[in-house]
């Protein structure tokens, strides 16, 4: 339809459209059909070294009664091997979700890749793990928004579905934390784990997939919990590395004071929005972080224990991992038409929810 408004014109297009003239009027009817951007598959891959907390004991002031009493971690993975990175993990996740769609590497149209544990500095890991799995001609680059990464990557790839540029992107979370975890620090090392999971979006006319996003940043939390050194603030050094200062560092009352407050509040407020209730709700899918937070996020909710999905005891903080982790892991335990929440709190300070009607039952 071309549309002329002072000297300029303009065409909007539309899906559909039909036209009535009476007495010499024309109207036209038109329906403009929403899309949405739905999750079709999932896949992960866990490093096969399992970390327990006795071993834990062994290299640090701890024990398996002080970590569980304060974060609920039992054990987590490891990756070890000479030169392996975020990369390899991000890789054979993608590879385990091509499989199980039958999607072939070509029809990839965007990868995205939530890390805090890129394999270097440049050229994105989103690009290396595309090359690994054969992805030739898509777009790739990273998100770094830390433990709420995922979310914000899932919120960008929806908006390309949305918008009609894309027909399938893989948004894939991987961290191999141990790489910054110092484990002379009894107070982090605890927490993390490494692991990579990933989804599939692809387009639907159905009202099913990403329907609303809720997501915040502030950078006031950015000194409380941060690694210090090898940015170009501070550039790698003799007097960096002596001071240990390319490792995690948490002020970690301050962090879980404020995770507490705005993961759940972020969790509400998308609830209320889209007129929500606790009983309307399948699932909330949280950042694994801290058992503690996790609960009192799900009792913000009104949820009861068995609707919030829970694996921080076997794997640990594994960051931009955790939530597509969650979902992988329960995969068989979805149905078409759930809703689910997403929530998540990380550095910088990050927080936020996404709003997921899951698109599919798994076969």
């Amino acid at each position: 339809m071309l549309l002329q408004t002072g000297s300029f014109f303009f065409t909007i297009h539309f899906p559909s459209f039909t036209t009535r003239c009476p007495k010499g009027k024309c109207i036209i009817d038109f329906v403009v059909k929403k899309t949405y951007a739905a999750i079709t598959a999932v896949g992960s891959y866990l490093p096969e070294y399992v970390l327990t907390n006795q071993e834990l004991s062994q290299m640090v002031d701890t024990s398996d009664e002080w970590i569980m009493t304060r974060v609920g971690i039992s054990e987590r993975r490891i990756l070890k091997g000479e030169g392996m990175g975020s990369s390899d993990m991000g890789a054979k996740a993608v590879l385990q979700l091509l499989e199980k769609s039958g999607t072939s590497p070509d029809e990839i149209d965007l990868l995205i890749c939530a890390t805090v544990t890129p394999d270097h500095p440049f050229p994105a890991t989103a690009n290396i793990i595309a090359d690994k799995v054969n992805i030739r001609h898509a777009q790739g680059f990273d998100i770094n928004a830390a433990c709420s990464g995922f979310m914000f990557a899932l919120d960008v790839a929806a908006k390309f579905i949305e918008c009609g540029s894309k027909k399938k992107v893989i948004v894939v979370g991987c961290d191999k934390m141990s790489s910054i975890t110092d484990y002379t620090d009894r107070t982090t090392c605890v927490l993390f784990g490494d692991a990579s999971a990933a989804v599939l979006l692809e387009p639907t006319e159905e009202a099913m997939g990403v329907m609303d996003s809720n997501l915040h940043s502030d950078g006031f939390g950015r000194h409380h919990l941060i690694m210090k050194a090898g940015g170009s603030v501070k550039p790698a050094s003799h007097a960096t590395v002596d001071a240990r200062e390319h490792y995690i560092y948490q002020e970690g009352q301050t962090v879980f004071k404020h995770a507490v407050s705005k993961m759940a509040d972020a969790a509400v407020d998308i609830m209320d929005r889209n007129q929500l209730k606790s009983e309307d709700i399948a699932w909330l899918v949280p950042h694994q972080a801290n058992l503690r937070i996790i609960e009192a996020t799900g009792n913000r909710m009104g949820l009861p224990k068995e609707k919030v999905m829970i694996n921080i005891h076997k794997y640990g903080n594994t960051t931009t991992a955790t939530i597509p982790l969650c979902l992988c892991e329960l995969e068989s335990e979805l149905k078409k038409g759930d809703n689910l929440i997403l929530a998540a709190f990380g550095a910088g300070f990050t927080w936020g929810s996404v709003y997921v009607k899951w698109a599919y039952d798994a076969k």
